[in-house]
């Protein structure tokens, strides 16, 4: 896989892009709320490679999707014109998109339009692809979060065209790398979110990894009810994944107390023995944090994915308090999870952290199988 790093010695002659058109797929698939984009958490980290391309004179043509198609990117475009000057053009590979190509000058960006706008994205067409790619010299990978999907920007772009690895596509791989590569220890694995299928691959191969795994989000839930508490009208998973045969695990830390939301709508922190048929747990509870402390302090690496209570329903609370305790630790924290990361953007506590990854199931997938398939297209 070749980094777009080595475009930073173009001026010696080996690589030369100015005047060259590079195509960039970037992921600004970001929240949008009254036309206005919510977080450019996504959007930030790809100006490094924006403005490296920039200085190199090429001429950027950024690809993107947004949702799942039917949404313009008319938002997007603003939100990126707070920091870097883009022209939106709205097409894909037409005429419009050409023309736009074709006019561009040294150092200029344009954004086409939403990529699943055109069936062939998620069907990963060939003729798609064909029609992207003969409009640029070069491709350049930025969407790390997106290359665990087989679309065509991701796996058939780098084909059809002389391709590299952005700058932050490169440091996704070089940080998550290290909670499988040599991890310090104790190590410690911070494990929340709602998709037990995503989630149990990971348990079952970082269980041998790590010293401590500490288990939140609607996981714990499945955990209780594994063990015979009651958890009222909490949302569990009904497929067993196997949780049984490592409940007992001595690694894996399972909090003994939990916020809930009771019948009368009242949100109180409860043992999970106290837990009612009425109750929803919503979160993990204070004292459960407490506990968590000593494990974080004397931890050299922290890897964390997935939030710690259901947030969107008033359970933010566990996650933020832990991430200020993470942050204020020694240890190397690594925090990656579309939802964590979203906390952490409210916080504005981002470069407290060694990194935060812009991946959800990117992340996920590069985490369980050490490699995605738009990695591997990168050759």
């Amino acid at each position: 896989m070749q980094s777009i790093r080595i475009l930073k010695n173009s001026s010696s002659g080996r690589i030369g892009i100015k005047g060259k058109t590079v195509l960039v797929r970037v992921d600004f698939n970001v929240p949008i709320k009254n036309g206005r984009v919510e977080d450019d958490f996504r959007i930030q980290k790809a100006l490094p490679t924006i403005k490296l391309l920039q200085k190199n004179k090429a001429r950027i043509v950024l690809i993107s999707h947004l949702g799942k198609g039917g949404e313009s990117m008319v938002p997007v475009a603003k939100g990126l014109n707070k920091f870097i000057k883009a022209r939106f053009v709205d097409d894909i590979y037409g005429e419009k998109a050409r023309k736009a190509a074709l006019e561009m000058k040294d150092g200029e960006v344009i954004l086409l339009e939403n990529l699943r706008d055109d069936k062939g994205e998620k069907e990963c067409d060939k003729k798609f692809a064909k029609n992207l790619a003969s409009m640029a010299d070069l491709y350049v990978n930025e969407a790390f979060s997106v290359s665990h999907r087989e679309d065509a920007s991701i796996v058939l772009l780098p084909k059809l065209l002389p391709c590299y690895a952005g700058l932050q596509f490169e440091e996704e791989i070089e940080n998550l790398s290290k909670v499988f590569k040599k991890p310090k220890h104790p190590f410690l694995f911070i494990l929340g979110g709602a998709k037990f299928s995503t989630k149990m691959p990971l348990i079952k191969k970082y269980i041998k990894l790590v010293d401590n795994i500490f288990i939140g989000g609607a996981l714990l839930n499945d955990f209780l009810k594994t063990e015979g508490y009651e958890v009222g009208q909490s949302l569990v998973d009904n497929a067993s994944y196997g949780i049984g045969k490592i409940i007992k695990n001595k690694k894996i830390i399972i909090p003994e107390y939990v916020m809930v939301k009771d019948n009368s709508g009242s949100f109180i922190q409860k043992n999970v023995v106290d837990i009612l048929k009425d109750d929803s747990i919503l979160d993990v509870g204070e004292k459960s944090i407490r506990l968590l402390l000593p494990v974080i302090k004397k931890s050299k690496l922290i890897l964390w994915n997935g939030p710690l209570g259901k947030y969107e329903m008033g359970g933010a609370g566990a996650s933020k308090k832990v991430l200020r305790m993470v942050s204020n630790s020694r240890a190397e924290s690594i925090i990656g999870g579309g939802d964590i990361v979203s906390i952490v953007s409210e916080i504005k506590s981002e470069k407290k952290f060694s990194f935060v990854s812009t991946g959800g199931g990117a992340t996920l997938d590069f985490l369980a199988n050490g490699t995605l398939p738009g990695i591997k297209a990168l050759g």
